[in-house]
């Protein structure tokens, strides 16, 4: 069976670098060819250490391991001084593991070896031995990178508490994480945490920039704390489509929300995810209801009219507007505001009367909304729910206490009709389905024929050799097995 390795690094600028591989020859000639980023900034690197594995999985653990150790934990580990790692980790309450390994002398890569070497020599060295192995002992967790599933779970539905936020946050991380192996530790903490959620309120509040969103969170927020409630706020806010970064920077303007301890403000990046929304909101969402929260408000990013990934995934969808925010055109416009369950013109204090043109304009246009888009809304059961437009200062405080009771009028009639469930129903087959297309961009992504392909066909597409759309089936017909044998 082809082994795995784990290995050290001494990079240039005195830091170490830890990887694992199942080709230390390959891996050894792309840290010599600037390949790894890291190491390519840092040249030249030494090989230190390195050490075999039955399995990749054993290998990955381990090197998360030592990314957690200490410099003296992980110096000690290439001189194969066993017992001074153990006694580093009983200083610090752990035992450290370490498996049966191979040392290896320092080899600097991409530099002293001679040019007829090849990479398998500079690497396999004759003067290679086998370390003594150390008695069996457990593994050591790694803070927030191998935390058992199972530690996080008793974190996140234990008691509130420091110790509680904390193992939410890890576990938000955890889901937000790309890596493969994260992927699957998140899936377990999701299947898990299923049988203590849905017992929470969703919210999702939109809006577009400016109009107040987190300002009327967080007096709303306060309110609900102050009735007994815990509150859950996930804010998404957008990433540059220059550097990709987001300055995630709406719980700055929760101050006194953000350090009640009733209140969890979790901000996330939307990673150029559309819909007003990040990648794992709903996963996030479950965390947060499993840890007692009952009520989980969803800030969107500041959307326009086509973003309404939010109400797919709440039980109530609220719309903020602007007393000024259009005509009579744009507010029957489709889009956001006929999903709308309840829209809110907050700044009314500012012009009152064009909050109150803009209330009877929007309610006007809800009323049109309701008997061409949704005619089950159009008649006047009062078993059922019609969107309604409140006034509102989330700045004064003024209107908080209605828009909290139209809230709970919604939630009681959908509970009692049913519609609330059969509402969560099909936002967690959407959710399957999304889950199931993002798979598939990935896998398509990933596979050999499609990435030994896409390079010369984008060349392609960009000098207008060959049509975009062209190209497109050809790299789907790659990806199926039906490669075109025409394409070079």
């Amino acid at each position: 069976m082809r082994p795995f390795y784990v290995y050290i690094l001494h990079c240039a600028d005195g830091s170490y670098y830890v990887g694992h591989t199942d080709d230390i020859v390959l891996r050894m000639q792309q840290h010599e060819n600037g390949d790894v980023g890291y190491t390519a900034l840092r040249k030249p690197v030494e090989l230190m250490w390195q050490g075999e594995f039955e399995t990749r999985e054993g290998a990955l653990a381990f090197e998360l391991q030592i990314k957690g150790w200490s410099r003296a934990k992980k110096e000690a580990l290439m001189a194969g001084d066993w017992e001074r790692i153990q006694e580093l980790a009983r200083s610090h309450g752990k035992v450290a593991s370490v498996p049966r390994l191979r040392q290896a002398q320092p080899e600097r890569v991409g530099e002293s070896a001679s040019a007829q070497d090849s990479p398998a020599d500079r690497v396999r060295t004759p003067q290679s031995v086998e370390a003594r192995t150390p008695p069996t002992v457990q593994p050591e967790p790694v803070e927030g990178r191998t935390k058992p599933v199972q530690s996080l779970l008793q974190g996140i539905i234990g008691s509130p508490g420091p110790i509680q936020r904390r193992a939410v946050s890890k576990a938000i991380t955890l889901l937000e994480s790309t890596r493969s192996d994260h992927r699957a530790q998140g899936d377990e903490l999701l299947t898990a945490l299923l049988p203590h959620t849905g017992k929470s309120f969703r919210l999702g509040i939109s809006g577009v920039p400016g109009v107040g969103k987190s300002t009327f969170i967080e007096a709303l927020g306060l309110h609900l704390i102050a009735q007994g409630h815990r509150v859950a706020v996930l804010t998404i806010d957008p990433s540059s489509s220059v550097s990709g970064g987001s300055i995630l920077g709406d719980k700055t303007r929760m101050e006194h929300l953000s350090v009640n301890e009733s209140a969890y403000i979790r901000p996330s990046p939307s990673s150029g995810t559309l819909g007003g929304v990040a990648e794992k909101t709903r996963e996030a969402m479950l965390v947060c209801e499993a840890a007692g929260y009952d009520v989980v408000i969803v800030e969107t990013v500041g959307v326009g009219q086509s973003e309404t990934a939010a109400a797919s995934m709440t039980d109530m969808f609220v719309l903020l507007q602007l007393p000024n925010a259009g005509d009579d055109l744009q507010a029957i416009k489709k889009g956001v505001m006929e999903i709308a369950d309840l829209v809110v013109i907050n700044k009314a204090d500012l012009d009152p009367h064009a909050a109150m043109r803009a209330d009877a304009q929007i309610t006007s246009s809800l009323r049109i909304l309701s008997q061409h888009g949704n005619p089950d809304n159009a008649s006047h059961d009062t078993t059922r729910w019609h969107p309604k437009v409140l006034q509102i200062s989330a700045l004064l405080g003024q209107g908080i206490d209605s828009f909290w009771n139209a809230v709970t009028q919604y939630r009681q009639l959908q509970t009692a009709n049913g519609r609330l469930a059969t509402r969560r129903e099909k936002q967690a087959l959407a959710w399957m389905w999304e889950r199931i297309d993002a798979g598939l961009k990935q896998a398509f992504r990933a596979h050999p024929q499609v990435k030994h392909l896409l390079p010369a066909l984008q060349r392609d597409v960009a000098a207008g050799r060959i049509a975009a759309s062209t190209a497109a089936r050809n790299l789907l017909s790659a990806q199926s097995g039906q490669a075109l044998s025409a394409i070079e």
